[in-house]
């Protein structure tokens, strides 16, 4: 809207005077009343904009107007403005910080968010693991590769023998043996309600009477059979965003703990948060999910390895939009790469899924409009793609799209290398080979169930699968002309 006044005269625009100085393609007063003369006064306009533009910088790539001197230069009398964050490093017999488990670590982060963010650097040597560190916002977590390991203690249970009611801090348990304070723990019942679980940190232990940091907000009683156990992530955030996790090893001791619900916890959790970074870190051996995130947008993970956990791999969890999979590997899980609920606009490039005991990647309930793209996807124990069956047209996991993979070797007895159940819809399987070995399983390479639609097909190769493409809406409409 334009600013109303009194003054009767006509609005002008303001300008340059046009001048030879301010045409450096103009090499004297004669060109330039000749460009006047022609173009008349709307070129006129145009081109002093162009001049005014060019005097004031617009041009980015322009060195009068880059930084001569860094801010940090002493040798000018520039302003100190770009912050310098800190690195804090955390050691077992060096460092800042000296310690062997997880406080230390959680201390040297803290430490470094009270000062605006930062990096944690977490020396080589196997760290004992009570509880999880909880990220904090601006917080990059980096350790030494592949000598800097995160491993979990063996799990500890106990029955509890006293109901707790939901306005409570503490639980009374049968045996307090191994709880410690500080440690980290699972609370669950056998009730069929939800969250089945829920996590605290024991803040005290009172004989058989476990304090936890917060009210517990949920009924444990005794007749639903309510345990304790020291069931945690090795990472975690909640509600935090802004967090790099580089260059270090999760290990969850699977062999010695309870399985953790990937919808609550693995080795890498977080809930609620966005922009979280990934790269070189390697989660293993968990009795639950490798890297498991809820309701996150934007979470990338480069380089990552997802090795023998008990469920999946990789969980983008309910709602997470944006997720980007590159260069990683799931192998040895129940599931590579679980797409969740309304999971949107992923990208799984350059991946590898391969001998986990149930499928390389699944998509499902409203997961949409994402890519696979150049992954390799072979030896998985039931198919290597599954478009999972939802209970509504509305729910189907439609519009994502599998582009030059290698999808090889799927399945047990009759394998498939990409199952699409249900009323799924707009699938595209581009350019992808298609390959069963001589003792392979893949005995189809696609098959499309009766209630899907508009499949694509296109350029697709196939070697030693015995049915290319098992298409049940033809069998089933050809049963309809059959039986009318």
């Amino acid at each position: 809207m334009q600013r109303q006044t009194n003054d009767p005269r006509p609005r002008r625009i303001h300008c340059l005077k046009p001048t030879v100085r301010a045409f450096p393609m103009i090499k004297s007063v004669t060109e330039l009343r000749a460009v006047v003369g022609f173009a008349g006064r709307w070129a006129v306009l145009l081109v002093v904009a162009c001049a005014q533009s060019n005097l004031l910088g617009a041009d980015l790539g322009d060195s009068r107007h880059t930084p001569r001197n860094p801010p940090d230069d002493l040798s000018t009398m520039r302003p100190f403005r770009v912050p310098h964050r800190m690195t804090l490093t955390v050691g077992q017999d060096e460092g800042d910080l000296q310690g062997k488990d997880d406080k230390i670590i959680q201390a040297a982060v803290d430490y470094v968010f009270r000062l605006g963010g930062g990096a944690v650097r977490v020396l080589p040597g196997t760290y004992t693991m009570r509880n999880a560190v909880f990220l904090r916002p601006g917080v990059t977590l980096r350790g030494a590769g592949l000598d800097t390991v995160l491993k979990k203690t063996p799990c500890v249970s106990s029955r509890g023998i006293r109901d707790a009611d939901w306005y409570e801090y503490g639980i009374q348990v049968a045996d307090p043996k191994g709880f410690v304070p500080g440690c980290g723990i699972a609370v669950s019942n056998d009730k069929p309600d939800w969250p089945p679980v829920r996590l605290f940190t024991v803040t005290a232990v009172r004989e058989n009477v476990l304090y936890v940091d917060r009210l517990i907000e949920k009924n444990f009683w005794i007749p639903d059979n309510a345990k304790v156990q020291t069931l945690f992530s090795l990472i975690c955030g909640n509600d935090v965003d802004d967090v790099r996790i580089e260059d270090i090893v999760l290990d969850g001791n699977r062999a010695e703990n309870e399985n953790l619900d990937g919808n609550h916890g693995g080795a890498a959790f977080l809930q609620y948060g966005n922009r979280w970074t990934f790269r070189n870190v390697v989660a293993q051996n968990f009795n639950g999910d490798g890297f498991s995130f809820q309701v996150c947008d934007d979470v990338h993970f480069e380089n990552c390895r997802s090795i023998n956990n008990a469920s999946r791999g990789f969980h983008p969890g309910s709602g997470s939009q944006r997720p980007v999979f590159k260069k990683c590997v799931a192998k040895g899980n129940s599931q590579g790469l679980f797409w969740c609920w309304g999971v949107c606009d992923g990208l799984a490039e350059d991946c590898t899924f391969s001998e986990n005991t149930l499928y390389g990647t699944s998509f499902g309930h409203r997961d949409t409009d994402n890519v696979l793209r150049r992954c390799t996807i072979e030896r998985n124990g039931k198919a290597g793609v599954l478009f999972r069956k939802e209970d509504r047209e509305c729910l189907s996991g439609d519009r994502n799209r599998i582009e030059e993979c290698l999808i090889r070797d799927n399945g047990c007895a009759d394998g498939c290398g990409v199952d699409i159940r249900g009323e799924t819809r707009d699938i595209a399987i581009v350019r992808c080979r298609f390959e069963n070995s001589p003792k392979g399983k893949q005995k189809i390479a696609v098959r499309i169930g009766p209630e899907a639609e508009r499949i694509a097909l296109e350029g697709n190769a196939f070697t030693g699968c015995p049915v290319e493409v098992s298409d049940l809406r033809e069998k089933q409409a050809a049963a309809k002309d059959v039986h009318p």
